[in-house]
């Protein structure tokens, strides 16, 4: 059978709860979910869909990630940087040596790819 080279993102059906490795609660009580809706055959790539409820997280990162925000807002702030608000529509990247908080003002629905390091 011959690999798919398109692979078209359904609804989530099955997500993964729980913090991500990395991720401490500073602030109020937020949960997340992770759907891993594809890995390449390497393993070094995965796609999915990320969701998450208000309150703050500080995040380590140890590879590279593509956001694109589907729903919600997030200040994002690096370690002594300066904060970046982003929400619906918009694309981003953080670099795998990211430390900072994530503070998550609104539900958030996210595409992401990550590049293992």
């Amino acid at each position: 059978m011959t690999k798919p080279t398109i692979l078209k993102f359904g609804a989530v059906e099955h997500a993964d709860a729980g913090d991500l490795p990395g991720w401490i609660v500073v602030e109020g009580s937020p949960t997340m979910q992770t759907a891993v809706q594809h890995t390449s055959e390497d393993g070094k790539v995965m796609s999915g869909t990320w969701r998450a409820s208000p309150g703050t997280y500080h995040a380590t990162y140890t590879d590279y990630e593509f956001v694109h925000m589907i729903a919600g807002r997030i200040v994002i702030t690096p370690d002594g940087g300066e904060p970046v608000e982003v929400g619906p529509g918009d694309a981003f990247v953080v670099e795998a040596d990211f430390k900072g908080t994530w503070k998550i003002l609104e539900p958030v629905t996210k595409h992401f790819v990550v590049v293992v390091g």
